[in-house]
């Protein structure tokens, strides 16, 4: 029993190990509950300021544009320039995005604009952020420490997941000019943390920021057929899967509309269990098969949520499926830092980007397309089953993926390798200039 709970605790040797880490660690999860209350926020005020479907919608679409654009710049800019040096500057810029929120509701009539506006540059920031996070990691963390890495990760945002939109929801009921307040001083915090990583410069050979390394990241992604599997595989899970848009009408079938809330934070509260007992992850070789399973689990979960005759059991489903999708990601995730070399992470971080943010919004309006057609039932359950299928398909297609193992892998044992020796390296200079 004592062997069983130990493999299901959190490894803390990264927050332990690594300084940086730690910083990294606290500014996410800082940041983390301010993002999410404004996630609730954003919406909220443009519904009491315009009373429109059509506008609250709009939101999310003039946010896509920037996502991808600034998703894919930023993955050849953290290979181009000093990984710090952006996370800083785009955490300073998300703080003044903050504080444009925060002014524009202080105003006696906020401006509808604004929200559009304000809303696609931070997430241009966010998404020209994130991929430097991704690829930091990979430099701050040790190798056999990735996959604990990932669960903290995964840990840290699930938390947030779950308790921050609650918090946002009671902040803007009262003022929603005190939501983005809170989300402002969470960046103030967090640029402050930040500013103490050490600076992490690119390789010396690295390729300057252009559409041709763009390209080149993009060739090099497609010649890993391990790698194109993390990619395929979570993107056919969400397109097929993903049905959080139906939420509210399967919560009126249920005759239960004060549980549309529960609904929505079922698959968090899954993922938040699935981080904590996912120590056992990290013992895990086969992250590509673990990816496999865990993405048809996924689909089963969802095509049973659609069978599931009351709301505790659709939120039993839901869960299922969001630790599946968590463990899931941290397989993914695993592979990621533990294979690709540093001079191409930043730029695969952005296409990791493109691959978990589109699917979801895809997802959705397949999950309402079918929906029109066959009602809500009809699209969680057929939509779990395609997701299956799909996965199924892949895996047949992609053996390379399928059979990844990283004791054996020659692009996890190159990397093994010259972080070894690059610690090594490390260690004798560190020596040589104490004796001297």
């Amino acid at each position: 029993m004592k062997r069983l709970l130990r493999q299901l605790s959190l490894d803390l040797s990264p927050l332990r190990d690594s300084r940086d880490y730690r910083l990294l660690f606290g500014s996410g999860v800082i940041t983390m509950f301010g993002t999410m209350i404004t996630m609730v926020a954003v919406p909220y005020q443009m519904k009491e300021l315009t009373d429109s479907y059509l506008a609250v919608g709009l939101v999310s679409l003039a946010e896509f544009v920037p996502m991808v654009v600034c998703g894919l710049w930023g993955g050849a800019i953290a290979d181009a320039l000093d990984r710090r040096k952006i996370i800083v500057l785009s955490e300073l810029g998300l703080l003044v995005t903050s504080a444009a929120l925060l002014i524009n509701a202080l105003l006696p009539s906020p401006q509808v604009w604004v929200l559009y506006v304000v809303g696609a540059l931070s997430t241009g920031l966010a998404s020209l952020q994130r991929p430097s996070l991704e690829a930091v990691i990979q430099q701050v963390v040790k190798h056999d420490q990735q996959a604990a890495a990932a669960v903290l990760s995964s840990l840290r945002w699930n938390f947030g997941a779950i308790v921050a939109p609650a918090l946002g929801g009671l902040l803007v009921t009262w003022s929603t000019a005190a939501a983005y307040a809170v989300d402002t001083l969470t960046f103030v915090v967090s640029f402050a943390l930040l500013w103490r990583v050490r600076s992490i410069p690119p390789a010396e050979d690295a390729a300057p920021a252009s559409l041709r390394s763009l390209v080149e990241g993009v060739r090099y992604a497609v010649s890993r057929k391990d790698l194109m599997g993390t990619y395929l595989v979570d993107i056919a899970a969400m397109v097929f899967a993903m049905a959080t848009s139906l939420f509210p009408f399967l919560a009126d079938e249920l005759r239960a509309p004060q549980a549309l809330g529960l609904l929505y934070s079922a698959a968090a509260v899954g993922a938040l269990i699935a981080s904590l007992t996912g120590g056992w992850t990290a013992r895990v070789q086969r992250q590509g098969l673990g990816v496999i399973v865990a993405a048809v689990l996924w689909g089963a979960a969802v095509a049973l949520t659609g069978l599931a005759p009351n709301v505790w059991l659709v939120f039993v489903c839901i869960a299922l499926a969001g630790a599946a999708d968590m463990i899931s990601g941290i397989f993914r995730m695993t592979m990621w830092n533990q294979t690709i070399p540093p001079e191409y992470r930043g730029r695969l971080a952005g296409i990791e980007l493109l691959s978990y943010a589109s699917g979801p919004m895809l997802g959705n309006a397949r999950a309402s397309l079918m929906a029109n057609f066959g009602g809500t039932r009809f699209s969680l359950t057929s939509g779990g089953i395609l997701c299956v299928a799909a996965v199924a398909g892949l895996a047949a297609a992609l053996p390379k993926f399928r059979r990844y193992d990283a004791r054996t892998d020659e692009h996890a044992l190159r990397e093994k390798a010259r972080r070894e020796a690059a610690a090594a390296t490390e260690a004798t200079e560190a020596g040589a200039k104490a004796t001297t």
